[in-house]
């Protein structure tokens, strides 16, 4: 036999050969399911479909977020414009009562100092009532 074929030193390139195969073996296992994979069309669909679910609705609650905090500032500085606005009619509110306030006593002292108008109206008033009568009477 020769050195190599029936020499102790045999058995050891032997075993370093069988690691060499498995791993070979192994590598070559992963390849074909990575072959596999990538020929899965059905199953490579229906990852490509729920990738894009989930991005989707990534983007939608971004949008949900980011439309809530558009419509809590809208919010906000409505409050604030309907404060003012309320303010401003108040302001205006109590001037006009003031206004006709004062108009009235102004009137009302008037007509305490001049009575004549007073009776010049009454009796205006009693001129058109007889007047009504008169015509009324006449249609009977």
């Amino acid at each position: 036999m020769s050195e190599k074929n029936g020499s102790a030193d045999s058995p050891p390139e032997v075993e370093v050969l069988r690691d060499e195969i498995r791993q070979t073996r192994a590598e070559l296992g992963e390849t074909v399911q990575a072959l596999a994979a990538k020929a899965d069309v059905k199953a490579r669909a229906k990852e490509s479909v729920e990738q894009t679910k989930q991005r989707v609705r990534q983007s939608a609650v971004e949008a949900t977020e980011k439309l809530r905090g558009q419509a809590t500032q809208a919010t906000g500085k409505l409050r604030g414009q309907a404060t003012q606005a309320t303010g401003k009619l108040r302001g205006q509110a109590t001037n006009a009562v003031h206004t006709a306030v004062a108009s009235a006593e102004d009137a009302s002292q008037r007509a305490r100092k001049n009575p004549v108008p007073w009776a010049s109206v009454a009796a205006a008033g009693v001129a058109i009532v007889v007047v009504l009568l008169v015509i009324r009477g006449r249609r009977r």
